[in-house]
Formats: C-alpha cells, structure tokens, sequence
C-alpha cells in the first residue's frame, strides 16, 4: 500500500519523496547495471505496485484493503493455484535489456509487453558480439531439434576462434559500407557510406541489441515459466535466471507461489493422471496400455524418476 514519504531513485539518481507502493527490495537494484552472459546486462528502471497490488486488486469486490501478510500469502497462493490470473496485471515493471539479437529474436515472440529496441537505422551499433564459454558449446541433439547434447564439444578452439573471425570481419565489412574508421571516423576516401539500415545487414546475430521492455506481473511470469525452465536455450535462460532473482525482491509472496505452482509444477494430461492414479492404487499401466505417445510417456517417466 502507499507509504508516505518514502525515498526513490529517479532515472538519474535524483532524490524523490513519492506516496506511492514501493518494494523496498526492488528500490535496492533500481537502476543498477546486472551483467548477464559477455557483454549484456538487466538493469530494472521503474516498477508500479508489489505483492500488495496483488492482494488489493484481489479483494476489491469485498472493498477490503490488505490485511495481514499471512492472509496476504494464502491469497496469493490461492490466486495461483486456481490460475486467477487478473489480479497479477495489477503490478508492472519496466527493464533496460542488453542482449545478443539471437536472444532478443526469441524473447520478441513473448507478445505481451511493450518494447521500443535500439534501431540501427538511426544508429551505429557498437563493436560488441557474444562469444559462448567453452562449457556451453555442444553438438547439435539427436533428439530435440531445437536444442543441443548435455555433452560439451571436443572442438571448442576451432568453434570460438570461428565465432571470433566471422564476427571481427563482419564488423570490418559494417565499418566499410558505413565508410568510417574503426573508430567511427568518416573515411575521406572519395566514398560515400551507405545508409545505415542497409550496412546493418552484414552484422551477425551474436552482435548485442538493447531495448526497454515493460510488462505486467503476470506476463513475466509466463515468460519466466517458459524461459528459466531447463529445457529453454542457455542463452536466454541466464536472463530468465537474473529476471527471476529480481521479482523475488519485487514480490517476494507472488515468487513463493509462482516457484511452488508454476515453477516447479508438473501439468499430467488425463491420461497421464490416470497413469498416475493406477500405480497409486497398485495397478501399473505399461506404456502400451497408457495411450500416450512415446515422447510423453518418456516425460512422464522422467517427472516420477522411473528407472
């Protein structure tokens, strides 16, 4: 709820008597760089409302206020665990995001807030490209069109001496059609660059982007349940990774809830319920007899840790 003269950080560090709902953990990293993978960072520039907008959006047909932070924890819990969702659009945030243009190409496809990216039309973008570590580089899976082996990969050198030429040249070939010098000076060539939304599409997907990014609780937290899962692609988990350390000092009540019934949640199908259900009872199911598909099956078997 609103607290009356509390302290924030604006933008650029100025002092601020506000009334408004603060959350003191928030308040803490407000406007403070968080490094994430080489060259990328988070950093939380504004947020409206806590757990007790939550709770208060919660209980609004009652024309009750919030009440004490145990009751406050079961409601939240409560709102969840039944998927109410409304109540979790009541809280927003607002991001700094610095990240590879890979990463960013799949954080887009999240359509749920609003984004304004750093527009190399307008801009030159800087000399920064994203190098994986040696432990994360791997062979293509198997199994899983979309992801990489748990193994690392015996040719680590080549790979990253690889990334390294093709993005060094790639940036040399920008500077060229740019027509500037590696440190931005116009070139007095005789040459004219060409336009900036046009040498921009020599770069390489591992050059660094940035945007603001701003959403309500409940689309981050959908974002956060696809994202910092194991199975998402490191690259953009590590994100979801530090996103998560940060709503937990934002709403501490609401990432309790969200870890214990979304996070670390397993969703059964009927089937796989009714799976579950028999050998409960003493009566095992083969996974003939279960009418899922291998792949779920092998999902299912992996979530109970059968052997």
């Amino acid at each position: 709820m609103a607290q009356e003269k509390v302290v924030e950080h604006g933008l650029r560090g100025d002092l601020k008597p506000t009334n408004r709902a603060v959350s003191a953990g928030l308040e803490e990293i407000l406007n403070k760089t968080i490094p994430v993978l080489d060259h990328g960072f988070i950093r939380v520039v504004d947020y409206m409302g806590d757990d007790a907008a939550v709770v208060q959006a919660a209980r609004v047909s009652y024309g009750r206020g919030t009440k004490k932070v145990s009751e406050d924890r079961g409601l939240i819990r409560y709102l969840m665990r039944h998927s109410h969702t409304t109540p979790f659009e009541m809280a927003e945030i607002k991001l700094h995001v610095k990240l590879p243009i890979f990463v960013a190409r799949q954080w887009i496809r999240h359509r749920t807030a609003s984004v304004n990216e750093y527009s190399a039309r307008y801009s030159v973008l800087d000399k920064e490209f994203y190098v994986p570590d040696t432990s994360n580089l791997a062979a293509q899976s198997a199994s899983n069109k979309q992801g990489r082996e748990d193994a690392p990969l015996a040719e680590t050198s080549w790979v990253l001496n690889l990334l390294r030429d093709e993005a060094e040249r790639s940036y040399s070939g920008y500077n060229a059609l740019l027509n500037v010098s590696d440190d931005g000076a116009s070139l007095d060539n005789g040459r004219i660059g060409i336009a900036r939304e046009l040498a921009r599409m020599n770069l390489s997907l591992n050059f660094y982007t940035q945007w603001y990014w701003k959403t309500n609780l409940h689309n981050l937290l959908n974002f956060l349940r696809l994202r910092a899962d194991p199975h998402a692609q490191y690259e953009i988990r590590v994100y979801a990774e530090r996103l998560l350390e940060i709503t937990e000092k934002w709403v501490p009540l609401t990432y309790d809830a969200f870890k214990e019934y979304r996070l670390g949640a397993v969703t059964l199908s009927a089937s796989a319920w009714h799976v579950v259900k028999s050998r409960l009872a003493g009566k095992p199911i083969s996974f003939e007899e279960s009418g899922l598909s291998q792949r779920e099956w092998t999902e299912l078997m992996s979530a109970l840790k059968h052997e």
